[in-house]
């Protein structure tokens, strides 16, 4: 809506993105306390954050910037975002109970080693304020942020202001990636920056509980470990392509789907009770492979695929051990809309037999938990219309169709439909 200064060695921008969401009734012969609720529903979320940065000098081989946002969440989401894997809306808050009250969304040093006085241009924003960076570079950040600016990142499918809105599109369901309730966390990473390629680390704070807002600050019992490698190469002569092959390994007081279904067979436990089987260091693992393709002027499409070991309960982000999705989008630029895109994208969500057995026996996850369960995938199917009214004006509409929620069989399909308004400043 306003215009930045060129040149300038700080930065001050905002956004405010609101989703009204609503449902009709599903076919659901019973619910449990976790379940999506088979009842018409309708709610509303806000968010919104202020970006700043300052850069203190004008180096370009040694440049420096120091970040600090602020953020609001309002709202809540459909069932208390509770009852599906691959929940409709990224930006709920999966606690509404902390309010609206502003809080500190990051804070970070970020510093540029350069390598080589050979530099390339990039454009500049609220995480990297230099117009200009070295070819060949080490970056390294430090402080609160939130793992999906930096890893898993997808031009097509990474951005719930203006893309999709479900939290197993925009990121990959089974990377259980360190975060409190709000989705951020504490740590430091670095990244090593060739023209074609990059190689990116980071260790950082794991929550003391599943979910939790509270981070677990003694490193050597929780900790987060992520890893990525990054290759710039398009499969088609002159158009842009990224692959990007992501490992993490947490470690945190988590439990074990097995040990909680042996105790509750056995008659100890009177149910199913993951938390009774919570251990400190447990370990878990997995991978994450992520694409993106331009094929024309205005089409591109992406994908993904996930898996994690599935013994340990998902802990931070959701109830996922595995995905695979593939979508796309395309910018309605002959029909004189540049900005007008539409959206298209299919992603189908598995848990591992423990964890299957442990739902199926009446046990609840943070997210999960029909009383009961016949299993299935859950597949999503979802679209959307992103027209530019003005500015840094946007309006969306966007569908989204779920079959198997909770991985349940014997409930929906479920059907959402939202609207979107989102302003950047």
């Amino acid at each position: 809506m306003v215009p930045h200064l060129e040149g300038a060695r700080y930065w001050i921008s905002g956004q405010a993105n609101i989703i009204f969401q609503g449902r009709l009734p599903f076919h659901a012969p019973y619910e449990g306390p976790n379940s999506f609720r088979n009842s018409a529903e309708y709610k509303t979320s806000l968010i919104g954050t202020l970006y700043t940065a300052l850069r203190p000098t004008n180096s370009v081989r040694y440049n420096t910037d120091l970040i600090f946002d602020l953020e609001s969440a309002g709202g809540r989401g459909l069932s208390q975002a509770l009852g599906l894997a691959g929940f409709t809306n990224l930006d709920v808050v999966r606690n509404p109970n902390l309010g609206s009250t502003p809080y500190v969304a990051r804070y970070q040093i970020h510093q540029v080693v350069g390598l080589t006085n050979r530099t390339s241009s990039q454009d500049p924003n609220f995480f990297a304020l230099a117009p200009e960076v070295p070819a060949r570079r080490i970056e390294f950040r430090i402080g609160k942020m939130t793992l999906p600016d930096f890893f898993d990142f997808n031009d097509i499918g990474s951005d719930s202001h203006l893309q999709f809105m479900n939290w197993t599109v925009d990121n990959n369901g089974a990377w259980d990636y360190a975060a409190d309730t709000r989705g951020y966390t504490v740590g430091g990473m670095a990244e090593y920056d060739e023209p074609d390629w990059s190689l990116r680390y980071g260790v950082f704070a794991m929550p003391t509980v599943a979910n939790g807002i509270a981070m677990d600050w003694a490193f050597s019992r929780a900790h987060a470990q992520n890893g990525e490698f990054e290759l710039r190469r398009s499969l088609i002569k002159n158009r842009k392509g990224a692959t990007r092959i992501l490992f993490y390994a947490n470690r945190a007081h988590m439990g074990v789907y097995r040990e909680a279904v042996r105790s509750y067979l056995a008659g100890t436990d009177a149910a199913p009770n993951i938390i009774g089987h919570e251990h400190f260091g447990a370990l878990k693992y997995g991978f994450g492979y992520n694409t993106q393709q331009e094929i024309t002027e205005n089409l591109r499409g992406f994908a993904r695929f996930g898996w994690n070991e599935g013994q340990h309960e998902s802990f931070a982000y959701t109830e996922v051990d595995q995905t695979v999705e593939a979508g796309g989008d395309y910018f309605l630029r002959r029909a004189g809309r540049p900005e007008d895109k539409v959206g298209l994208v299919f992603v189908s969500n598995a848990i591992k037999r423990d964890h299957q057995r442990y739902l199926e026996l009446g046990g609840q996850g943070f997210l999960l938990g029909d009383g009961r369960l016949n299993y299935g995938r859950e597949n999503i199917i979802e679209t959307y219309y992103n027209l530019h009214a003005w500015r840094g004006l946007f309006y969306s509409i966007d569908v989204q169709h779920i079959e198997d929620p909770g991985y349940n069989r014997d409930r929906g399909p479920v059907w959402v439909g939202s609207v979107r308004t989102h302003v950047d400043f």
